[in-house]
This record gives structure tokens, sequence and C-alpha cells, in this order.
């Protein structure tokens, strides 16, 4: 039998983290045709919104429905605009670990809304989940997405080379970059006074955030 998460909503003092919902698509759309997040990820470009749509209603529910993780839509908690996402995926329910991964809308960088959204979501698989382990993987030169990682806790493992393909602008168009990998890992001890710390140094807007 196959393990799946719940559906469920995570709240933060200013974030919503949800399922997707179809009056997301243009937002959506909009975020992941941004070029840092066509530079950083494997989302095919452009992405239009039946792209999304179908994003939104088939793909991001079939990952929770299928084990395979779960995709939270991240909103602001006041004015409910769409910040970005945080999703779960390649999900082992016998290890109990998945791998966490997070993209930022443009006009929200800056805030720190990656690692509120990230460390909730570390929270809710450790201690209502009972897992055991999330792993990050970040481009070697997208140091704003190590950023994030360092601030929730993580530990850095080592260095997969050359085992990502970034993309890069240039007057021709977009081309692809091979890059290496930095591999990270949380588990349950190292979110000990994470939330504290942040809260104690004015909270989560010390830095860039995207991915």
């Amino acid at each position: 039998m196959t393990s799946t998460f719940p559906n469920i909503s995570i709240s933060t003092e200013r974030l919503v983290l949800r399922p997707f919902e179809e009056p997301d698509t243009g937002a959506f759309a909009e975020m992941m045709n941004d070029e840092l997040v066509v530079a950083w990820t494997s989302v095919p470009h452009p992405w239009t919104e039946a792209d999304a749509r179908a994003w939104i209603t088939a793909t991001a529910p079939a990952e929770r429905a299928e084990g395979r993780g779960i995709v939270f839509a991240v909103t602001e908690f006041l004015t409910q605009r769409l910040v970005g996402v945080v999703q779960l995926r390649n999900t082992d329910w016998r290890v109990r670990s998945s791998e966490l991964a997070y993209v930022v809308a443009p006009w929200a960088r800056g805030e720190g809304y990656a690692s509120e959204a990230a460390l909730a979501t570390a929270q809710w698989v450790f201690n209502d989940q009972k897992f055991e382990r999330l792993e990050l993987r970040t481009a070697a030169d997208n140091t704003a997405a190590q950023q994030v990682a360092q601030k929730i806790g993580c530990i850095s493992e080592g260095v997969l080379r050359g085992a990502w393909i970034a993309r890069a602008r240039t007057e021709a168009g977009w081309t692809d970059v091979r890059t290496d990998v930095i591999v990270w890992s949380l588990l349950p001890e190292d979110l000990a006074g994470v939330a504290e710390e942040l809260a104690d140094t004015g909270g989560f807007a010390a830095y860039s955030d995207w991915n």
C-alpha cells in the first residue's frame, strides 16, 4: 500500500501553505517565467497558463495521491497573494525521507519567505509525519538558495560534480550550462533553536531568497 501525505494547509506568522487552486493559474505562470526561476530550475520555458493549469489540476495532486510527495502553494496570510511554491518530492516512505524544493516569486524576494515556508514544512514533516531526513539540492552558483538551506539549519554533505543543467541567457536566447550540485541534509535534531534564532535576528529578511 502506497503511503501518502495528508491534504492539509500549514500556517506561519506571515504565510499560508495550502494546496494549489485553479485561481492561482495566472500568478503561477507569471512566477515560473521569471528569469531566475528559468535559470535555476528545469521548468519548461516558456511556461504557459495551460501548462500551469495542467500542473495545478493534475500533476501536483498526483504527486500526493501516488505517494511521491506533496506540493504547497505559499501565499501571504494578509493579502492571499501567491508568494511561491514549496514541494516535497522523491519521497522514500521506508527511510522516511524526502527532498525539499522551493521557488519564490520575484516580487516577494528579500522578505525571507523561502526560509519561513521551508522551515514550516520541515517542522511539519518531522513532527507530524515522523520523517527522519530532508534533502535539498542547490546548484553550485545558486548562492541565494544555499543561504536558505543554511538559514534553516541544513548541513552540507558534499558536491555532485556536473550533476545539473542550469540555464543562462545570452544574446541568442537561453543556453544550457552544466553545473555542480551541492547536497544538503536536514535531520530533526538540526531544527533545535532555528526558529528562535531567526526571531532573535529580526525574522527572515536578512537575504534574498529564490531557487
